[in-house]
């Protein structure tokens, strides 16, 4: 079973590819080493998510959800909630929000590492204040060939896309410009 320990671990080998990841790495372990509180979102300041990179089988298309809160096209992922093993949240997540079975990771390690902003917003009726989400991609492997349906209560659209068009699908410019495509520039330079 995972533990902060190993997410720490984790993080301290993970190497950064740009700027934006080393800034983020050391926020990271320093929010990491005030305790597991970081793991709830009842820590409203800034909480642990994780986030899948769900690419097809020939890896060149993406699956994404039109996000109903970001009204764009987005990733898959979602909050830690006490879970240590964030792989097995990005997996989950990916499932739920998809329809998809079939998510298996290409690799176990971290893939991407990025603070996120979220602004306040509704939520299920009560007001969500501003925050930080501390987030861990992976990319993960999913079958395009089953059957996707969306999320009610998180999006309204599920979708493949090729790696170019997921970008212009985005309405997001940050995470488009310094997410999305960091994560397709690491795709490209991926040994597996």
């Amino acid at each position: 079973m995972k533990d902060e320990r190993t997410l720490r671990k984790e993080l301290e080998e993970f190497v950064p590819c740009n700027e934006q990841e080393e800034a983020d790495k050391r926020l990271f372990l320093k929010c990491l080493s005030e305790g597991d509180h970081i793991f709830f979102r009842e820590n409203e300041a800034a909480h642990i998510s994780a986030s899948g990179w769900v690419v097809n089988q020939t890896m060149d298309q993406v699956l994404m959800a039109y996000h109903n809160i970001y009204h764009s096209w987005a990733w898959t992922g979602g909050h830690a909630d006490g879970e240590k093993d964030l792989l097995s949240v990005a997996v989950r997540e990916a499932r739920e929000e998809t329809g998809i079975k079939t998510v298996t990771p290409v690799t176990d390690k971290i893939f991407s590492i990025e603070i996120l902003t979220v602004d306040g917003h509704e939520k299920n009726g009560a007001y969500v204040s501003s925050h930080l989400h501390l987030n861990v991609t992976y990319l993960l492997k999913g079958d395009d060939r089953e059957q996707i349906r969306n999320k009610e209560d998180e999006n309204s659209k599920v979708g493949w896309f090729s790696l170019s068009d997921c970008l212009e699908a985005v309405n997001e410019p940050w995470m488009k410009e310094r997410i999305y495509k960091k994560l397709i520039e690491k795709m490209e330079n991926l040994k597996i």
